[in-house]
């Protein structure tokens, strides 16, 4: 790819000067006189790469490139679409489950004993939380529990992705009833994956959060706890005779029971 399919005078000067995070761009009449175009379509530029993460931009303080992230691309994208038409979450939720599905091994085996720590703590807190009178809601807990996992990966397009998704997550999540009985289930299963990577079990974590992700579908449809209990124990049976098999086959498995 050349610098020139990027579409923006300013995002090629970034690239071809080779800036790295924390670099500071020049002032926008300078920039603009060197780039040869006009101070109101760089601001055009600037805010473009703004809404993408690219550059922070404060008074006094002039315009920084920032590290890079994938989420505030994917998230704005994700949110356009939601406010569309709600019901592209779950499109993007099958999208996560593939993703998850097929990172957990290398992601699991990266954590460290704190990390194991963190998740069983967060299930103590979250399953504390649904015992109170009146019962409180852990979604920062949930949010917080599921990025943990993947915190070690260093892959910053599937770090924005999971982002990206638990913001849109909460945004659909907090105008969704749930049932108590639901949210005791699905931290049932959430002690069931900390467990089970506390004890070096990899696949038995993956079994387990696969069983879990069935769980989203069914919480809100009335006599349907036949229904979820009947798929999630055949995804369970898949993913268990999966285990074996590389990343790759599980992930295209799971992808064709959420279909």
């Amino acid at each position: 790819m050349l610098p020139q399919d990027l579409a923006s005078d300013l995002l090629v000067y970034m690239v071809q000067r080779r800036l790295k995070p924390g670099d500071q761009l020049p002032a926008l009449t300078d920039l603009s006189q060197e780039l040869g175009i006009s101070v109101n379509k760089l601001r055009e530029q600037l805010e473009v790469a703004r809404a993408l993460g690219l550059v922070d931009v404060r008074p006094r303080a002039g315009i920084r490139v920032r590290a890079f992230n994938f989420a505030p691309a994917v998230r704005l994208s994700l949110l356009f679409a939601l406010a569309q038409d709600r019901s592209a979450f779950q499109p993007f939720a099958d999208l996560r489950v593939a993703v998850e599905v097929g990172f957990w091994r290398e992601a699991v085996s990266r954590l460290l004993p704190e990390d194991h720590e963190k998740l069983m703590a967060l299930v103590r807190r979250a399953r504390a939380m649904l015992e109170e009178t009146p019962a409180r809601i852990p979604h920062g807990e949930h949010r917080e529990f599921h990025l943990t996992i993947f915190s070690r990966l260093e892959n910053p397009f599937v770090s924005g992705m999971l982002e990206s998704f638990w913001e849109a997550y909460e945004a659909v999540e907090f105008n969704t009833y749930v049932n108590y009985r639901y949210l005791r289930e699905v931290w049932q299963y959430h002690e069931r994956i900390a467990a089970a990577i506390c004890a070096g079990d990899i696949d038995g974590s993956l079994n387990a959060f696969v069983e879990h992700t069935r769980l989203l579908r069914y919480r809100n449809t009335p006599g349907s706890e036949h229904a979820a209990a009947v798929e999630v124990h055949a995804l369970a049976q898949h993913a268990y005779a999966s285990s074996t098999n590389d990343t790759g086959d599980l992930s295209e498995q799971v992808g064709s029971i959420l279909e």
